[in-house]
């Protein structure tokens, strides 16, 4: 049997490299959307487009992996937030709370980042699959809890999450700019339980 050898860490300036591309990235992607060309991209990270294409193989890989990151912190939050609603006994109203504040964070993240708002309205890569079902599955947490807090009207499902969220980062692009956020309001204001 031939064994083969183990694989090596990467180097240093490897990992830095993809830092800065992937910081870069991130930043181009959020203010221009997925168009940006890569050499925009390994001109901003101070890198050559070689090296991008060494880390990215496909421009579509890069993007799955910008966006990959952002629905990764929003997931690590969402879960953060879950994990603090633990407590059975907990303060009344914290779970609505909770919801919302993070419905905002959601939408305030997407409303100014024009690669996640595609993101969260389209399908993503393997990678950023991953990190999309990990946000799903703490937003479905949060909202059950909501529901059950009195919060969120009992009929809602995560899916129909989502179409709401979408809603919302539509209407936000939609109206002036000494307005935004009433599109997030007004969404909030339809999640409460009918009386």
């Amino acid at each position: 049997m031939v064994s083969r050898p183990a694989a090596r860490a990467p180097r240093a300036d490897a990992v830095r490299n993809r830092a800065k591309i992937l910081a870069a990235a991130d930043e181009a992607f959020a203010r221009a959307g997925t168009e940006v060309p890569l050499d925009d991209v390994a001109a901003r990270a101070g890198v050559g487009a070689g090296t991008v294409h060494r880390h990215f193989p496909t421009k579509e890989a890069l993007v799955s992996a910008v966006v990959a990151g952002r629905l990764g912190r929003l997931a690590d939050t969402a879960e953060t937030l879950v994990a603090g609603l633990g407590d059975p006994a907990g303060r009344p109203g914290a779970a609505g709370e909770a919801f919302a504040g993070f419905l905002v964070e959601l939408v305030e993240h997407a409303r100014h980042n024009m690669a996640l708002s595609e993101a969260l309205g389209g399908t993503l890569g393997v990678e950023g699959d991953e990190q999309a079902r990990r946000l799903t599955a703490a937003l479905a947490e949060l909202l059950a809890a909501a529901q059950r807090d009195g919060a969120v009207r009992g009929d809602l499902t995560v899916v129909e999450l989502h179409a709401v969220v979408g809603g919302a980062l539509a209407m936000e692009r939609h109206l002036p700019a000494g307005r935004t956020g009433l599109g997030l309001e007004v969404v909030v204001q339809g999640l409460r339980p009918r009386s």
